[in-house]
């Protein structure tokens, strides 16, 4: 079932689409009441998490969520990597508003497509502008923490500022409306993906009736019962190429949440096949803690949705730790696995030698007032950790602060990986 919303199916039939790779959509009209998840579906919220979690400042997002839902901005246009508009703010002429991400490259949208048809109820899914999370997750089709770019011709530096923040929560409504939005901000229209859908689809069906095995044999009842020796038993079957995939798993009312019984039930089944391959869990030497870690930041998700926060709220609580513990502890991880975490956790004291480098390196790049402790070299709002793993990673903190947020690339040069943390 998918979530209810207002505005599909109205608005997109009437929009010419002379050119299929870029759509411009009229100004939303104004939308009543700002408490709550701001889009109607999952995935429009967590289009929405994306910029939410690496704001510096929750106060622009405030503003720029209400500038959103009173109708400050103008009519939208989407086109690969790139979504624009003009946003009134408190100056008679509105500001050019503009979001980029990435597209996703061929070998990206192969396997974004090759999921699809492989199911055709999620190809009846996308026909019904319902987005399934299994195939959002297939080829990182949602944008996470740090992959939108906000730019405004505002002189607001905020991160993002309010007209960037609106366009945001703006656009997630168009995401409620027609998933195929998605696509085309990932680098294909709606009409491309459709026509490789069929083709996919059409090539599969006939193979797999080229494939159909011819039928068993039988055998007489009055020989099979007859004495005989019985033969050794075969050998067992081979591991198959790849772990099986669960079933999908309806939304029924007082039931466990379905995209929670998929993850775990996903998870059981690529630790049985790594099992059965190699003889080895692959994650049996990790702490329940990393464990739960690992499982949080393998969702495709990003916390805010309520299916995720659900997610997050109950491995936290079986840790006893706070879902914000359990939300930077992710960053961290995804920014660099368990060397990531621990950087996170573990402070300790480096030997002699690289760490020792580092200050006078980043004063020979113009930056000399980073302040070291431990295997920390800190500003006021930028940090760079030392790692076990010798290699740096940034965080990042609003001034005066210090709630260190991981951001960035790891690097072994420590100004290597401050121009990463600065998006140089």
């Amino acid at each position: 079932m998918t979530a209810p919303r207002a505005l599909r199916g109205s608005r997109t039939a009437r929009v010419p689409r002379h050119d299929d790779r870029r759509r411009t959509f009229p100004a939303l009209p104004p939308r009543p009441g700002t408490q709550g998840d701001f889009a109607a579906t999952w995935w429009g919220n967590a289009w929405v998490e994306s910029m939410e979690e690496t704001a510096l400042d929750t106060a622009r997002l405030q503003r720029g969520r209400k500038y959103a839902g009173s109708g400050h901005v103008d009519a939208i246009t989407v086109t690969p990597g790139r979504v624009t508009a003009y946003v009134h703010g408190s100056r008679p002429r509105p500001y050019r508003t503009e979001i980029r991400l990435r597209t996703l490259d061929d070998e990206g949208w192969e396997d974004l497509l090759d999921a699809a048809a492989a199911r055709p109820d999620h190809i009846a899914a996308l026909l019904d502008k319902d987005m399934p999370h299994t195939l959002a997750a297939s080829a990182d089709l949602l944008p996470t923490a740090g992959d939108l770019t906000p730019d405004c011709s505002c002189p607001d530096d905020g991160y993002p500022c309010k007209h960037a923040a609106a366009l945001c929560y703006q656009t997630a409504r168009l995401l409620d409306e027609d998933p195929f939005v998605l696509f085309l901000m990932r680098g294909r229209g709606e009409q491309e993906v459709l026509a490789d859908l069929t083709r996919r689809s059409l090539t599969r069906a006939a193979t797999e009736r080229a494939a159909t095995p011819p039928p068993m044999p039988t055998v007489a009842a009055a020989q099979a019962l007859a004495p005989r020796t019985r033969p050794a038993l075969p050998p067992p079957f081979p591991v198959p190429a790849q772990p099986g995939r669960p079933p999908s798993y309806p939304q029924v009312s007082g039931a466990p949440d379905p995209l929670a019984l998929d993850l775990l039930a996903s998870e059981a089944a690529a630790r049985a096949h790594t099992f059965l391959t190699t003889g080895l869990d692959p994650v049996g030497a990790l702490t329940p803690w990393q464990d739960a870690v690992r499982l949080a930041a393998a969702h495709p998700g990003s916390g805010l949705t309520a299916s995720t926060r659900a997610l997050y709220r109950d491995l936290a609580a079986a840790l006893d730790r706070t879902p914000t513990d359990l939300a930077r502890a992710v960053a961290a991880w995804r920014q660099g696995g368990p060397a990531g975490l621990a950087a996170l956790e573990e402070p300790w004291d480096p030997p002699a030698g690289p760490f020792d480098r580092a200050r006078p390196a980043l004063v020979a790049a113009d930056f000399p007032h980073f302040r070291p402790w431990r295997n920390r070299l800190s500003t006021g709002s930028l940090q760079l950790r030392f790692g076990r793993d010798t290699l740096w990673y940034g965080y990042e903190s609003d001034r005066g602060r210090e709630d260190w947020w991981p951001r960035g690339t790891p690097d072994t040069d420590p100004v290597g990986a401050l121009a990463a943390l600065l998006g140089r």
